[in-house]
């Protein structure tokens, strides 16, 4: 296993690679170029430079998220061949630089909701919370809500250009339901894995964010049936996971520990975000919170335990912290505790080997 930690890069992050190197056990910077339209070719010039950045600072880059899909490839439109070569020609780029898993997501306009972005915790601090009673809002509403708690940063799959035609988007999607989303994902899947695998880049599908329908729009990845349904589409080994323990977990009936026990021994989880949420008394409400397994309702030690037992050998980076000691940066993505998270998986994962 190796420890990861995202970056949003020199111009559109206040955390430095220094930051990241003084992080213990970190090795990974977990990258990507967030100034390409979404559907276009990445440059292999900026990639080797952010790759440059990365390794100067004494870290690695091989994973990246995200390389997002385009929508007229998940509406299934005439034009996503177009867009289907631009990415395999994005998958051979990064693979010339060392860049072996790409996180993705196929969820529909929205790459993950949060109904508030600085809810209050008792002990002062903040965090990101899903209350589905806001989501009766117009999606207008909630993409203002959104935008206007992000203490100014462009949030990923928030973009403003992209979500200044959210009602276009919602027309476009009208007769996309579940099943035709997970035909325009295996079509998907079959263009792109003789790629993959001549490149030996693994693709990792991140859960969807929260795991339900939202605004009527699909999901299709929120559970292990639909793991073994996305593994049906294509069986290639190139065809993987990231496993977010967050996303998986905000639905109180997933069993995460076994969930990672079923598909990390297919070799198909080359990545894994590790964060904890708090049910809140509606099914599907949560609020985020501290790594610390007391602090939320998932177990992260028998998470970490289960990723030891079937050997992952993957990346971990912590997942969303809360917002602490001041720090007004990214919402979910702040330094403090994210490093705090990484000391207690880093904790975990040795006394777990120790004791083994």
């Amino acid at each position: 296993m190796e420890m990861g930690f995202r970056w949003y890069g020199q111009h559109d992050d206040a955390i430095s690679l220094a930051n990241i190197r003084q992080i213990p056990n970190v090795t990974q910077v977990v990258g990507a170029l967030f100034d390409i339209p979404v559907g276009d070719v990445w440059p292999l010039d900026k990639i080797l430079d952010l790759k440059r950045q990365i390794e100067a600072a004494g870290l690695k880059f091989t994973t990246v998220e995200s390389v997002n899909i385009h929508d007229d490839i998940k509406i299934g439109r005439p034009s996503r061949d177009h867009y289907i070569a631009n990415y395999q020609a994005t998958i051979r780029n990064l693979a010339q630089v060392g860049v072996t898993t790409i996180c993705y997501n196929f969820m529909p306009i929205f790459d993950w909701v949060r109904t508030n972005l600085h809810y209050p915790l008792a002990d002062g601090s903040t965090a990101l919370a899903f209350e589905e009673r806001y989501t009766q809002k117009a999606p207008e509403e909630i993409i203002h809500d959104v935008q206007s708690q992000a203490n100014g940063y462009v949030l990923p799959g928030w973009e403003p250009d992209r979500l200044a035609e959210v009602q276009r988007l919602f027309t476009a999607y009208a007769d996309v339901d579940a099943a035709r989303l997970s035909a325009n994902l295996k079509y998907f899947l079959d263009t792109i894995m003789p790629v993959c695998e001549e490149c030996h880049v693994q693709m990792a599908l991140h859960p969807d964010d929260p795991p339900m329908p939202i605004f009527g729009l699909p999901r299709i990845y929120k559970n292990a049936a639909d793991m073994r349904a996305i593994v049906a589409l294509n069986p290639s080994p190139m065809n993987g996971f990231t496993i977010c323990t967050g996303s998986l977990g905000e639905n109180p009936d997933n069993d995460v520990p076994a969930i990672i026990r079923e598909f990390v021994p297919t070799g198909r989880v080359p990545f894994v975000h590790a964060r904890n949420i708090k049910h809140m008394g509606q099914h599907q409400d949560f609020h985020e919170s501290g790594h610390l397994s007391k602090d939320g309702s998932l177990d992260m030690f028998a998470i970490m335990q289960a990723l030891h037992d079937t050997g992952f050998d993957g990346i971990i980076r912590p997942d969303h912290g809360r917002d602490i000691w001041g720090e007004q940066g990214r919402p979910g993505y702040g330094l403090y505790d994210r490093a705090l998270g990484i000391a207690y998986l880093n904790g975990l994962w040795e006394a777990i080997s120790k004791t083994k």
